[in-house]
């Protein structure tokens, strides 16, 4: 399935990491446009099945969402977000080992039921997610470029 927002960047810097970086609830809020942090439940760590809240800020605007992880290596950070029980998105960070450090491409996936997109729009204030999500997933990638090579 064709992701609704991607991009990549190259980042003068090693796969692991990018990877520290993006599986780090605090290190993904300071680089994410929208996401501001989050807490694992449960303890531990970033791990296939883990659990995360997750906060998210637009303005004034605060939500929360709680994700499960589905995929965490050095190659793939991925999770699937939910919002009130309900499936709302899937954000992956996919990491290609270059010559001069990495390939990181960040995608998502719109998993919103139709009668729930209003709903969001509401809590969001965002009309149009997939144009939106693309601007933000190419700013958090510039941020994660400029922390990943500090």
């Amino acid at each position: 399935m064709t992701p609704d927002a991607t991009a990549h960047i190259d980042v003068a810097a090693s796969p692991r990491r990018v990877f520290d970086l993006v599986s780090d609830l605090r290190g993904l809020g300071g680089v994410a446009e929208e996401y501001s942090g989050g807490r694992w439940l449960g303890g531990g760590g970033p791990r296939v099945g883990a659990r995360f809240r997750g906060v998210n800020r637009r303005g004034w605007r605060v939500w929360p969402t709680t994700s499960t992880v589905t995929d965490c290596s050095v190659e793939r950070f991925a999770f699937e977000v939910k919002s009130f029980g309900l499936a709302v998105s899937r954000w992956q960070y996919d990491i290609e080992p270059t010559a001069s450090g990495c390939r990181v491409t960040e995608s998502t996936w719109d998993r919103r039921p139709g009668w729930y997109k209003p709903i969001t729009v509401l809590a969001t204030g965002v009309k149009d997610r997939a144009v939106t999500n693309q601007a933000n997933i190419e700013a958090t990638l510039a941020r994660l470029k400029h922390a990943a090579e500090a």
